[in-house]
């Protein structure tokens, strides 16, 4: 595939290959796996998406990754489903998803849908990473009706149930906080089983969020009240908390753990932070340049490297 200076991929189309197995650590073990790698594009035409994943692909990446937000100052957004619907096709491998789907702002039952096609599109490669969303988002700003966290969990938990309950394509009723879906059938239901993975974000030191994502199948760690690089005290530390309470609620096998954040081009660094970050317990490392006025050929020439050796 060649790929233009605008981004675009030129190449022919392909048909999604088979599921690709997920979760390395263990949380009653507490030990990690080997480090996959992702890559958020974080500004560019949707043209140059879909190309950047069919680079990314073909670079050694893991998983490519777009973003879910109506509207942030300073920012190009696109539809993400869109995106995702068009690189499911134009790629065999990677994993695809969101860092991080906001499910508050969306209607549960459209959510439920556009899942189920992405999961089908892509043979199985969907991934969701879902939190409360960024609060200068318009969605949450902009649109005359100002949602507050509390709001925004009640309606991640809700989109959630729906989710799960849509998953096996029979008919969905959910009487949520908030939402409420009655005698709704999803056929064909998802093409993974018992759902598409769902990644939670945990944000450290938050015992509450911590436990939400405890319940699902893995953590995007973050910190609550700090922009600060996730240390491996933040990550050990919320380790703990998830793997008592999966310990509790009798939940056992694999648990993606995921860490955002750059990876840096000099090969040596990238592999001694790799190298750490599996240590600590964490399974995906994703790629995510969020700084202003870096031009897109600076993020396509850094997927180009490929993900670090280790």
């Amino acid at each position: 595939m060649a790929l233009r200076a605008d981004g675009a991929g030129v190449g022919s189309l392909s048909v999604a290959g088979p599921t690709v197995p997920i979760g390395a650590w263990d949380a009653r073990a507490g030990r990690g796996g080997v480090v996959r790698f992702g890559f958020v594009g974080t500004q560019g035409p949707p043209s140059a998406m879909v190309g950047l994943a069919e680079l990314l692909e073909e670079a050694g990446w893991d998983g490519f990754f777009t973003w879910d937000a109506l509207a942030v100052p300073g920012s190009d957004g696109w539809d993400p489903w869109a995106l995702l619907a068009s690189a499911a096709v134009r790629t065999s491998r990677v994993r695809l998803g969101a860092m991080v789907f906001a499910p508050a702002r969306h209607a549960a039952a459209t959510l439920a849908r556009q899942v189920q096609t992405v999961d089908h599109l892509s043979g199985g490669r969907l991934v969701l990473p879902v939190g409360l969303g960024v609060d200068d988002d318009a969605a949450y700003s902009s649109l005359g009706r100002e949602i507050s966290v509390r709001d925004r969990a009640a309606a991640l938990d809700d989109a959630l149930a729906v989710l799960e309950a849509a998953a096996e394509g029979g008919s969905v009723t959910v009487h949520g906080r908030c939402t409420t879906v009655e005698d709704v059938t999803f056929a064909p239901g998802t093409v993974q089983r018992p759902r598409v993975p769902v990644w939670v974000v945990g944000a450290w030191p938050s015992r509450r969020s911590l436990e939400r994502a405890a319940h699902w199948d893995g953590l995007v760690v973050q910190r609550l009240r700090s922009h600060d690089p996730v240390d491996d005290e933040v990550v050990r530390g919320s380790l703990e908390l998830i793997g008592e309470r999966r310990e509790a609620e009798g939940r056992i096998g694999p648990y993606e753990v995921v860490v955002s954040e750059p990876v840096p081009e000099d090969p040596a660094e990238a592999a001694d932070r790799a190298a750490a970050l599996a240590d600590w317990g964490v399974t995906w490392w994703v790629h995510a340049d969020w700084a202003p006025g870096t031009p897109l050929s600076a993020h396509l020439a850094r997927a180009g490297l490929g993900p670090p050796t280790i």
